[in-house]
């Protein structure tokens, strides 16, 4: 959205909730009721109060001509006056790059705006944009035979296209070797590789995009499970015992989320306060809005409440799932697209869910809380489930074979006992408790009443009701 549609009438100090509603073409707009709604206080309570004085500055306007204008003068300068290669593979990549530079472009200017805004609303469109770039050459993968596809990497990396080395990823699990008398504990410093500042800074992450102590606890627990299950389809799920619980649960998830925590409560503490840059008198305010502006525009605290509603429950499964099958998706991707695990592509693959997963859980919270005024799902979020979906269906189609290895029979036990209990759950929570309470709240008024009417009966209306009787003795007298 642009910066001005954030800002009170005739530039009036106002109000707004963070990163608000899209407009349906992402341009500017009149102020109506729907964007003046969290100025009217319509402001849902888990949303921070917002001041903004309105300054609309170079850096919010569109410049979609100026875009418009560079592109055209690239493209002209790359036909008029440079020479074609001969090379067809070079023309090939160039154009293909090209193409999705060009399709860049349009998507910043003039794509539809996310509930985003800050550093700007042009760098979420970006994003948005290289989620369909990503899911088209998902799409393109998946179409291929499962060696043309593997061999289509070398296109990206020439180093690509051919099978990973086998691993020893168990090995020794003694915390502690006295085999080993120069370094007993080696065993501990070899796992203290990159993967760890890596786990630590990716909870971090996830955390302030769940928002919820409970739902990250779960994921990462769960994932434990995951990896204790499958460590017979990918070798670098065998870890030791103290890998899995101490270093990955404990030390670097935990922390992870617990940093995460404290960063969401000082988030929600905030004041949100905005003025232009050049509205500020001294260097040192001008330095800290700077800063300030790789911060959200104001906040909004997410409260899942998943035992609320057999929807909201339905809901949070759904994301617990999705979330759990995207870190399944980046270690069997690796492994049937044969990409190491400290390739860049794993890397920036990364990098892309950090940048539009909070995007996407934004966008899924406010379609849970507030269902009448976002009446579908919003883009990103629509995106990523389909992002997920389609990794699974190359992972299914490159490597049927591997999936398909049954799980032992203790795992599978653990995890039909799992099933079990959460569906027990979910059916006496949502069905067989509200039927409980429903035929204990219909039992206790009809108690109510029938003591009301008993209290009454002793208070004067069983006088009332000799009277009737008497009168209507005499009404048969008189009859006879």
């Amino acid at each position: 959205m642009r910066r001005g549609e954030r800002r009170a009438p005739a530039g009036a100090l106002g109000k707004a909730a963070l990163e608000e509603q899209p407009q349906p073409n992402g341009g500017s707009s009149q102020p109506g009721p729907d964007r003046d709604g969290p100025a009217l206080g319509l402001r849902r309570s888990t949303e921070s109060e917002v001041y903004d004085d309105g300054t609309n500055t170079f850096f919010w306007r569109a410049h979609t001509l100026t875009v418009l204008f560079i592109l055209t003068c690239a493209l002209g300068y790359v036909t008029l006056l440079e020479e074609t290669p001969q090379d067809t593979a070079y023309n090939t990549k160039r154009g293909i790059v090209a193409s999705i530079l060009v399709f860049l472009c349009f998507g910043v200017t003039q794509a539809k705006d996310g509930p985003f805004s800050r550093p700007h609303p042009a760098y979420w469109r970006f994003w948005l944009c290289v989620s369909v770039v990503y899911e088209l050459f998902l799409i393109f993968i998946l179409f291929q035979t499962v060696q043309d596809g593997r061999q289509f990497m070398k296109y990206i990396d020439p180093h690509l296209g051919v099978p990973l080395p086998e691993r020893d990823y168990g090995g020794n699990c003694l915390i502690y070797d006295p085999g080993n008398k120069s370094d007993p504990f080696h065993n501990i410093w070899d796992k203290l590789d990159g993967f760890v500042p890596a786990h630590f800074f990716g909870w971090y992450l996830k955390t302030l995009m769940i928002r919820d102590w409970w739902m990250c606890m779960i994921i990462s627990v769960m994932f434990e499970f995951l990896e204790y299950s499958l460590e017979h389809q990918l070798p670098n799920f065998s870890e030791c015992w103290w890998d899995h619980w101490i270093m990955d649960v404990i030390l670097c998830n935990g922390l992870g989320i617990y940093c995460g925590m404290k960063t969401l409560s000082w988030l929600s503490l905030k004041t949100y306060k905005w003025q232009g840059l050049w509205n500020i008198p001294t260097y040192k305010g001008k330095m800290k809005r700077i800063v300030f502006q790789f911060t959200p525009y104001s906040w909004v605290k997410f409260e899942w409440k998943p035992a609320s509603s057999l929807r909201r429950w339905l809901a949070v499964c759904g994301i617990i799932f999705v979330f759990l099958l995207a870190e399944l998706n980046t270690f069997y991707l690796k492994f049937v697209l044969w990409m190491p695990p400290e390739h860049y592509l794993v890397l920036l693959r990364l990098v892309f869910f950090v940048n539009v997963g909070g995007v996407a859980m934004r966008e899924i919270y406010d379609f849970m809380d507030d269902p009448k005024f976002h009446k579908k799902l919003g883009q990103q979020a629509w995106l990523v489930a389909a992002i997920t979906a389609t990794e699974f269906l190359i992972v299914v189609k490159y490597d049927p074979y591997t999936l398909t290895l049954s799980l032992p029979f203790y795992i599978t036990q653990c995890w039909i006992l799992g099933i079990i209990l959460v569906l027990t759950w979910t059916a006496w929570r949502f069905f067989i408790r509200d039927i409980t309470l429903r035929y204990k709240e219909i039992r206790r008024q009809k108690q109510e009443h029938r003591h009301e009417k008993d209290k009454c009966l002793s208070n004067g209306d069983r006088h009332s009701a000799m009277l009737d009787e008497q009168n209507g003795s005499k009404l048969r007298e008189r009859k006879l």
